[in-house]
């Protein structure tokens, strides 16, 4: 036991040098200079060119968005305006454009049949078993109406009369094509404190008036035809307006603030939002109701319901800003020194498993000596103090230099 404590004791203190070992062979310094090349070159394309590594970088955008729709166009002979078909009017960043309606005038508090297929009835006993649905367009009262002689009816309900039938076709407004969305979106990035807007203030009014957003001629305009914004994402006017849909205005802000603050402008790209449902059977398209109320003559409340299919627009702002900062320079920049030494790794391990001088790199490479200090009282003042290490199986007098598939040639010729 005492044997296994001392010689564990022995192995524990130790001390590991590194043994340089230069191997002339061409394919395994070609591999050697290779592997550092991408290494460097992964370092200077990717995490300082393209991932700027160099630089401090500020994600928490903060972003305000107005906008205005401009336009005129005409739905059921009635010429429609902004105040008609943009939902809500307040200019925000979501809105929608109704594309078109259908419209149940004069409502009332009361009863009357259902339109809905679903509510068909026979008798009550059909209506009874729909009690309490939320489907519908009022309460169910269990009734069954406008039956004679067990010919089909509806289930009548409690709420506002006359009941909405939504399965009545309206020509959708086509001049929404042609409608433009004016956008004024200003961002800051408050770790520098830049703050930016999506066009210059030297734009006069007159260009703003009579441009049209365009990747290519018109980068500042901002001034979007939604015709051209469906172009963009390659869907027709007839598909979005019959159902209606939402489509996504992205503008990214992507900033170099190692370069004048002026190059720092927004990218634009549209989206089809609901993309995944487009072929959906039970949800398609993008819908949705409003009342407008008022009160006759003899006091009572009417509404007129308005269910409306438009294109709903959202205006999403991202984006980031990089400036030039000393830490995360430094950290990549040991990162990269660090890394270039993974090529030694890798030519170890071929030179170790797979190169016909595994074995005799494997001698030069790991070498076990034992160091023995003599120290005498009479030879303490002889020039520098004395180590005399003892190789185990071989003589130290190696200079670390060899030449793989040469050595033994190079053996029989001293001899």
């Amino acid at each position: 036991m005492a044997h296994r404590v001392l010689h564990f004791i022995a192995d524990f203190f130790v001390y590991e040098t590194a043994k340089s070992v230069v191997v002339k062979s061409w394919s395994v310094g070609i591999i050697n200079r290779v592997v550092q090349l991408l290494i460097i070159l992964y370092f200077i394309g990717w995490v300082f060119m393209h991932e700027k590594g160099h630089q401090l970088r500020d994600t928490g955008i903060e972003s305000a968005v107005m906008t205005k729709v401009k336009g005129l166009g005409k739905f059921n002979n009635h010429v429609m305006d902004v105040a008609d078909y943009v939902v809500p009017s307040q200019g925000g960043s979501s809105f929608a454009v109704i594309t078109s309606m259908v419209i149940t005038a004069n409502q009332t508090q009361g009863r009357c049949p259902e339109t809905e297929d679903k509510f068909k009835c026979t008798t009550d006993d059909n209506c009874m078993a729909k009690l309490g649905s939320n489907l519908g367009n009022g309460i169910i009262t269990g009734t069954c109406l406008n039956t004679t002689n067990g010919t089909t009816g509806w289930c009548e309900i409690e709420g506002w009369c006359p009941a909405e039938d939504d399965n009545v076709s309206e020509k959708p407004m086509k001049e929404v094509e042609n409608f433009t969305i004016f956008i004024k979106n200003s961002i800051r990035f408050p770790m520098f404190n830049v703050t930016r807007g999506n066009f210059p203030s030297s734009l006069n009014q007159s260009y703003i008036q009579s441009c049209h957003y365009d990747p290519v001629d018109h980068p500042f305009c901002p001034v979007f035809k939604v015709g051209d914004i469906l172009r963009h994402i390659n869907q027709s006017l007839d598909s979005i307006t019959d159902k209606g849909g939402e489509i996504g205005i992205n503008i990214n802000w992507k900033c170099n603030l190692d370069y004048n603050v002026m190059y720092c402008n927004p990218i634009y790209f549209f989206t089809r939002l609901d993309a995944a449902f487009e072929n959906s059977v039970a949800s398609k398209g993008y819908n949705f109701r409003f009342a407008k109320y008022h009160q006759s003559e003899d006091g009572t409340e009417r509404r007129m319901l308005h269910k409306a299919k438009a294109i709903r627009f959202e205006i999403i702002v991202s984006g980031n800003a990089g400036k030039f900062s000393t830490v995360p320079f430094l950290i990549n920049l040991v990162a990269a020194l660090t890394s270039v030494g993974l090529a030694t790794v890798f030519c170890d391990i071929i030179l170790l498993n797979f190169h016909k001088g595994a074995d005799e790199y494997k001698a030069k490479k790991f070498e076990e000596v034992s160091g023995v200090v003599s120290e005498s009282a009479n030879n303490r003042h002889c020039e520098g103090s004395q180590m005399s290490i003892k190789a185990l199986e071989k003589s130290s007098n190696d200079s670390g230099t060899f030449s793989i598939g040469r050595q033994e040639a190079h053996s029989s010729s001293n001899q």
